[in-house]
């Protein structure tokens, strides 16, 4: 086997083989015959084998380059001829060396090989986690993949929905090259994006699949190698390497070291795209987030921004208002917001629960005791009202609140004075109330479980806030918000969810609404040990969905619900009802008879 002998100062010399059709000579690292004086150049020289002869040229024009003592900048190398590079004496042999154990890779050449690639691949993976950015990864990833394969340029190509770009474009002196893409063979790449298996082009200019390729000729192509990236049987990218000086330069185990990388940087880039995508979502969040809230609500569904404008104008005044809509959908939130705009901004925001204190603790918690009211009443104690004095009194649950209290909230509301339980003194309190309630209203009224009266004078105006499943894309932005508050609060690992999960999040009904959503991602961040929530961490299986309903069931849904609203705004009238909708009153009673209730208190069967 032909080979360099470098005659040492002191000590034995260091045999290198010259097995490869191009080798390397140069003080950096990735050479194959590696000189580390000063007065060698990185990348030196190097010697090339066309398949007779051996022909020895410069790569740094600075260095300095003889062969058997004359200066040369190439020239072809017969069997004991002597080399200076730079202020180190070579020699070169056609025949067999027995080489230095300590100093060369035993083995064959193509094991050699190998070896050098996996041992560049080992010394990448430790510089990984030092890597600053997205970019400086795939750039170190791209000058390893040059630097064992010894291409003199390399490119790193991404692939997004079938179209192949060029993310990164180096050269052999780890420089980006400002116009990469007209480097590049279209042939050679769509080749591989469509079988997505590695390929060698030793000769390009006169292969007989891609001779003819209008890119390769116009590029005069010589070496090239290409190599898929794949993920989940997906094709995310290539790596392509290749050489226009030289022929034949990769050989097949040129090939398995660069499908080795390939696969390595097919688990890199997988992660460091999901990274830095999850960090672009961030970003998007925070822009979306500033359009999409109004204090502390996040959303922007008609249904919202209108509940958001009557907010704006209410807030400036002390009239009452009544806050409507199903458990979990943010009343307590949109009562502060109302206080919060208001000019009693700077007073107490005091909230009760009516529906979580004792009926036998209601009166006093409202208005306060006075010593020997009642058995451990040992002090005098104040309500509600007076600590809301100057304030916002959010009274949540209002529905849930006994009739007893409901005449006595009413004197309260419209007189503005309170009296302590067990006292005869009134107090004059300064307060704005602010209600809200899950329950219709209405309906208790109907069936005498609270005040007409009452419930006018709560009920000035009125703010309907939208379930969740109603609110559209606020679903994802809310869940993602949420999601990076908690996974703050929780220090956990979590970055984000998985494309399938913010499926699932938008097609669940979320019955229990905000507060449910919130809970679940709660209940995912403490108990996943993934970097994402997938929906199975959110207790969202197929089957906790809405099933899917034929386009006959949906049609007959919507009319039915239509009907029922369009009935309950005429109070129950059938014949008026059958009149707004242009259809027979049979039609209505129909749907009435599906609903258990076929009776008419306001109207006829016929017009």
């Amino acid at each position: 086997m032909p080979s360099l002998k470098w005659i040492m100062p002191e000590g034995r010399p260091k045999i290198f083989p010259v097995y490869k059709k191009i080798t390397s000579i140069g003080r950096a690292g990735g050479n194959d015959v590696c000189i580390d004086r000063h007065a060698v150049a990185e990348h030196h020289a190097q010697i090339v084998f066309d398949g007779r002869d051996f022909n020895l040229s410069e790569v740094d024009t600075e260095g300095e380059l003889e062969i058997n003592g004359k200066k040369k900048r190439r020239g072809k190398l017969f069997h004991n001829d002597r080399l200076t590079v730079g202020d180190v004496e070579i020699v070169f042999s056609v025949y067999d060396e027995a080489q230095s154990v300590s100093d060369s890779e035993s083995g064959a050449p193509n094991d050699a090989a190998e070896l050098n690639g996996l041992r560049k691949l080992y010394e990448f993976s430790q510089r990984l986690m030092q890597l600053p950015s997205f970019q400086a990864l795939l750039e170190a990833l791209l000058d390893a993949v040059i630097d064992v394969t010894h291409a003199d340029k390399g490119f790193l190509i991404l692939v997004h929905e079938g179209d192949p770009r060029v993310a990164v474009a180096r050269n052999v002196n780890q420089q980006n090259l400002p116009d990469g893409v007209r480097h590049l063979s279209d042939s050679i790449i769509a080749k591989v994006v469509e079988s997505k298996k590695p390929i060698i082009v030793s000769d390009a200019l006169h292969d007989e699949h891609f001779s003819r390729s209008e890119s390769v000729m116009n590029l005069k192509l010589c070496s090239v190698m290409c190599a898929p990236l794949m993920a989940q049987g997906e094709l995310i990218g290539l790596l392509y390497v290749g050489n226009d000086n030289v022929v034949n330069l990769f050989e097949e185990s040129s090939l398995d070291v660069l499908t080795v990388f390939a696969g390595q940087a097919s688990l890199i880039l997988q992660n460091a795209l999901l990274l830095d995508q999850l960090k672009t979502d961030r970003n998007q969040l925070a822009e979306q987030l500033e359009t999409k809230r109004f204090g502390d609500i996040i959303g922007t569904s008609p249904a919202l921004l209108e509940v958001f404008r009557k907010v704006e104008k209410v807030s400036t005044t002390d009239i009452s208002v009544l806050i409507t809509g199903e458990t979990g959908t943010g009343k307590e939130l949109i009562a502060a917001e109302i206080h919060r705009r208001s000019p009693r901004a700077s007073g107490p925001f005091v909230v009760v629960n009516c529906g979580a204190i004792p009926e036998n603790l209601m009166e006093s918690e409202l208005f306060g005791h006075v010593r020997g009211a009642f058995t451990g009443a040992v002090t005098t104690r104040t309500g509600r009202f007076q600590a809301a004095n100057g304030g916002t009194l959010f009274l949540d649950e209002i529905g849930e609140l006994p009739l007893p209290l409901q005449v006595k909230l009413l004197r309260a509301l419209q007189e503005r004075v309170v009296t302590k339980v067990g006292d005869t003194k009134a107090e004059k309190v300064d307060i704005r109330v602010v209600a809200a309630t899950h329950r219709n209203l209405e309906e208790l009224i109907k069936v005498g479980q609270f005040r007409e009266d009452l419930f006018y004078r709560l009920n000035v105006v009125n703010l309907h806030l939208p379930p969740l499943r109603e609110r559209g894309d606020d679903l994802a932005v809310l869940a993602k918000f949420l999601l990076e508050k908690y996974a703050r609060e929780y220090t956990s690992k979590v970055k984000g969810f998985t494309p399938n999960a913010l499926i699932a999040i938008n097609k669940y009904e979320w019955p229990g609404n905000v507060r449910q959503l919130e809970n679940r991602i709660k209940k995912a961040l403490v108990l996943c040990d993934k970097s994402l929530i997938g929906p199975e961490d959110l207790d969202l299986f197929p089957e906790a969905l809405a099933p899917i309903m034929s386009l006959v069931q949906a049609r007959e849904e919507f009319q039915r619900r239509y009907i029922l609203e369009v009935l309950e705004r005429n109070n129950g009238n059938r014949t008026k009802t059958a009149r707004d909708l242009g259809v027979d009153p049979r039609t209505i009673f129909r749907y009435l008879e599906r609903e258990g209730d076929a009776s008419d208190p306001a109207g006829t069967p016929g017009d």
